[in-house]
């Protein structure tokens, strides 16, 4: 059954902070990496590139885990986790605005060759600490 973030908590996600993605390896462990994150639609967006670890473990089992803490206070943090969907139609532009959002910058500092991918997560799952009605 899908969740449903916030308004307080999509307010929270368009701040420029990093995020740890998890996804899981064919072994079934985690794999967990830091990245920019966006939000639209209520769901939730990161960018990677194909052929990447976790781009191909999210092929494999698409589902994931994103975590974000607020750097100013660790008990302000929200959480989200569900199934994932591709797209590379806009990846390029979405890695540029989440450099604009990060870095301040109009172009993201990855190679160009990469095929980039923007991977959405549809929230099954939402746990926080810090907003309104949670603990």
């Amino acid at each position: 059954m899908p969740a449903k973030l916030t308004s307080d908590q999509i307010a929270f996600l368009q701040q420029p902070h990093p995020a740890v993605v998890a996804a899981t390896r064919p072994d079934g462990t985690p794999h967990q990496t830091v990245v920019w994150i966006d939000t639209d639609s209520g769901d939730v967006l990161f960018n990677t590139a194909e052929g990447r670890a976790k781009a191909r473990y999210l092929h494999d089992r698409p589902t994931a885990s994103a975590i974000v803490v607020d750097p100013a206070d660790d008990h302000h943090w929200l959480s989200v986790s569900g199934p994932v969907e591709f797209s590379h139609d806009g990846a390029y532009d979405h890695i540029n605005a989440l450099a604009r959002k990060y870095l301040g910058d109009d172009a993201a500092p990855f190679p160009t060759h990469e095929q980039r991918v923007t991977v959405r997560i549809r929230p099954e799952h939402v746990d926080s600490q810090g907003f309104d009605g949670t603990s």
